[in-house]
C-alpha cells in the first residue's frame, strides 16, 4: 500500500468514473482559503514541499487497487482503470514562506482529470496543515516583538508528524529553537530544552538537582525553578550559578503562575545576587495573546517558550480551505452553491505595494507596480527545481512582513488586506455565470456577486492588469 490510498474515497470514486468515461482532458483545480480564521491578518504559505514530494512519487499500484476495491466492496478487476495511474501534470504555486490573503490560489494542479482529483485530499491536508501552523507561530514572534521565542509543543501535537513541522513552522517564521531533537537534527535550528519538574522531584531539595545537572551539564544552564516555591527557587538557582561561576548565559525558567509577576520578582532577586546576565525564560500555556499580553506588561521576560496552543493552533484549529476545478479541457467553469462561489479560469496574484493584491487570470500582465506570487515548481510530474531551503522561506517571509501593512501584524483585531479582482477575471466569471444559466433556465436565482466573497472579494481592482 502506497500514499495513493491516503485519500478520501469519493476521490476514488470519480476518478474511476472519469477514466470509464474517458474523461482525460487537462483540468485545472485552484486551492485556496475561503476566508481567515478569526483574528488573523494573514496566512503564511506553508507545505508546498511535502506536497510536492507526494505529487512526483505517487502512482497507483496493484496493492493500491485491491484495498481500493475493498473500500468500495467491488472486485478489484473492476478498479483496474486505475491501475498505474500518476501524476503527470504542472504545478504553479505560491512559494512557502510568502505571506497570502483569503481568496488567493496557493497552489493549482493542471493534469489530466482523473490525476488531478485524486491527489486532492492529500494536497489539501498538506497545505492547509503547514499554513495553520505557520500562521499561528509568526503571529507569536509578532507578539515577542523581538524577544526569541522557542517551541516547546512536540508532547501536545496531533501525532509526531505534526510536531516535527510544528518545529520547522516556527523556524521558518523566526522562531530561535525547538525542544524537537528530530526537527533540530533535519532543520538545522539549535535544540532548546532543560529539566522537568520530576527531575527536581526526584532529589532531597532543589539544590541537590541543580548541583546535580550542572556536573553533568557544562557550560550555560537552565534552571526550572517554580517545581516548589518560585521565589525559593529562584534563590536557590541564583546561589549555584553564583558559587558555580556559571551566570552569564544561563537562565531560570518560570512555568506556572502568574508569569509577569513572578518575572518581575525573579528579575530583581537575580540582580541583588549580582547575576543580570541571567536570563529569565517563560513557558506554560503560551500563545500569541498570552505573550503580547506579557510584552505590554514589560514583564522582564527573555525568552517565550511556546507549546501546545501554537502547536494544534488552538484558537483557530482549522482553515476553510478549498480545492476546486477552474477549467476542464479549454472551458472554464465555476461552482456557484450560496456562500461557496468560485472565480472560474487559471489564476495569477499580483502582490501590490500594502498587499494591494489583485487576482487575476493566469495570462494577464501585472500591474506597473505589481510581482506574481505563483510561480511553475513542477512540470510532466517532476519538479522544475532545486528544493528549497528553510533559509529561502525565511528570506520571503521576512521580506512579505516588512511590507505587510501594521493594521493587520496586530495580534489583536486585526484588519487584513483584501485581495480585488481583475477587470478580465470578473468578466469571465460573468459570462461563465450567464452561460450555466441559460443552460439551466429553471433554477433559482444564482447568488450575487457579493455573495461570491468565499473565493475571493469579486471587486475589480483600481488597477486592471492587460492581458498578453
Amino acid at each position: 500500500m502506497s500514499e495513493a490510498t491516503t485519500t478520501d474515497l469519493y476521490e476514488v470514486t470519480m476518478a474511476l468514473s472519469y477514466l470509464r468515461e474517458g474523461m482525460t482532458g487537462p483540468a485545472t483545480f485552484s486551492l485556496f482559503v475561503r476566508d481567515l480564521p478569526p483574528e488573523r491578518g494573514f496566512l503564511v504559505a506553508a507545505g508546498l514541499d511535502s506536497a510536492l514530494d507526494y505529487l512526483s512519487h505517487l502512482r497507483v499500484g496493484p496493492e493500491d487497487v485491491e484495498d481500493f476495491a475493498a473500500a468500495l466492496h467491488r472486485p478489484a478487476d473492476e478498479l483496474l482503470p486505475l491501475r498505474g495511474l500518476e501524476f503527470t501534470g504542472r504545478v504553479r504555486a505560491v512559494p512557502e514562506g510568502r505571506i497570502v490573503l483569503a481568496g488567493e490560489p496557493l497552489l493549482e494542479v493542471t493534469a489530466p482529470l482523473p490525476e488531478a482529483q485524486l491527489v486532492e485530499t492529500y494536497v489539501l491536508n498538506r497545505l492547509g496543515h503547514q499554513t495553520l501552523i505557520a500562521s499561528k507561530a509568526a503571529r507569536c514572534v509578532l507578539a515577542a516583538d523581538g524577544r526569541p521565542v522557542v517551541d516547546f509543543s512536540l508532547r501536545r501535537t496531533h501525532g509526531p508528524q505534526a510536531g516535527f513541522q510544528a518545529a520547522r513552522l516556527g523556524a521558518l517564521v523566526g522562531f530561535a529553537g525547538t525542544s524537537n531533537v528530530a526537527a533540530a537534527a533535519a532543520t538545522g535550528v539549535p535544540a532548546v530544552g532543560t529539566m522537568a519538574h520530576s527531575y527536581v522531584e526526584a532529589f532531597p531539595g532543589e539544590e541537590e538537582a541543580f548541583r546535580a545537572f550542572a556536573r553533568t551539564h557544562p557550560g550555560p544552564l537552565t534552571l526550572l525553578v517554580d517545581t516548589y516555591d518560585t521565589e525559593a527557587g529562584v534563590r536557590v538557582a541564583a546561589r549555584v550559578l553564583r558559587d558555580l561561576g556559571r551566570g552569564p548565559g544561563s537562565a531560570v525558567r518560570l512555568d506556572s503562575g502568574d508569569l509577569g509577576a513572578l518575572a518581575v520578582r525573579a528579575r530583581a532577586l537575580l540582580d541583588e545576587a549580582g547575576l543580570p546576565d541571567v536570563r529569565i525564560i517563560a513557558s506554560g500555556g503560551l500563545d500569541a495573546y498570552a505573550v503580547d499580553d506579557l510584552v505590554r506588561s514589560r514583564a522582564p521576560i527573555d525568552v517565550f517558550a511556546v507549546g501546545t496552543r501554537v502547536g494544534v493552533s488552538a484558537d483557530a484549529p482549522y482553515l476553510d480551505s478549498a480545492y476546486k476545478m477552474v477549467e476542464y479541457d479549454g472551458r472554464p467553469v465555476m461552482k456557484l452553491s450560496s456562500a461557496k462561489v468560485t472565480a472560474p479560469g487559471p489564476k495569477q496574484v499580483f502582490r501590490r505595494p500594502g498587499c494591494a493584491d489583485v487576482i487575476a487570470l493566469a495570462d494577464e500582465r501585472p500591474p506597473g507596480d505589481g510581482t506574481p506570487l505563483l510561480e511553475t515548481v513542477m512540470t510532466g510530474g517532476r519538479r522544475t527545481g532545486e528544493r528549497p531551503t528553510l533559509d529561502d522561506g525565511r528570506a520571503r517571509f521576512a521580506a512579505d512582513l516588512a511590507g505587510l501593512p501594521a493594521a493587520a501584524r496586530r495580534v489583536r483585531a486585526p484588519v487584513a488586506p483584501r485581495a480585488t479582482v481583475s477587470g478580465r477575471l470578473a468578466a469571465l466569471a460573468a459570462d461563465v455565470r450567464r452561460r450555466i444559466d441559460e443552460r439551466m433556465p429553471a433554477a433559482g436565482p444564482r447568488p450575487s456577486r457579493a455573495a461570491s466573497a468565499a473565493c475571493g472579494p469579486l471587486r475589480p481592482a483600481a488597477h486592471r492588469p492587460v492581458s498578453r
